[in-house]
């Protein structure tokens, strides 16, 4: 898989705890390299055409767009960050 990021990404990313980003980077490798692993609860979000939803931790969720062998990370940050992918 080829990751990219969005600057929104990067900038949601910077805003959590480092405990946090601990749980992201362990998820977005598991993402990498195994995305239907089902710890991530991968998903496609409800009211859009191309954007999915991955699970960090319990608090936390990550969106991103996968297309072939690239994901793209849109959104990442406690539950709520989903809804600013549907608005």
């Amino acid at each position: 898989m080829i990751l990219q990021y969005y600057r929104s990404f990067r900038v949601d990313y910077e805003r959590l705890s480092r405990d946090a980003q601990l749980l992201v980077d362990k998820a977005i490798l598991l993402l990498e390299t195994n995305p239907r692993h089902p710890s991530l609860q991968i998903k496609k979000m409800k009211g859009t055409k191309h954007v999915w939803e991955g699970r960090a931790s319990i608090s936390h969720r990550f969106t991103f767009e996968w297309e072939g062998n690239v994901i793209t990370l849109r959104r990442v940050g406690p539950h709520d960050i989903l809804k600013k992918e549907t608005s």
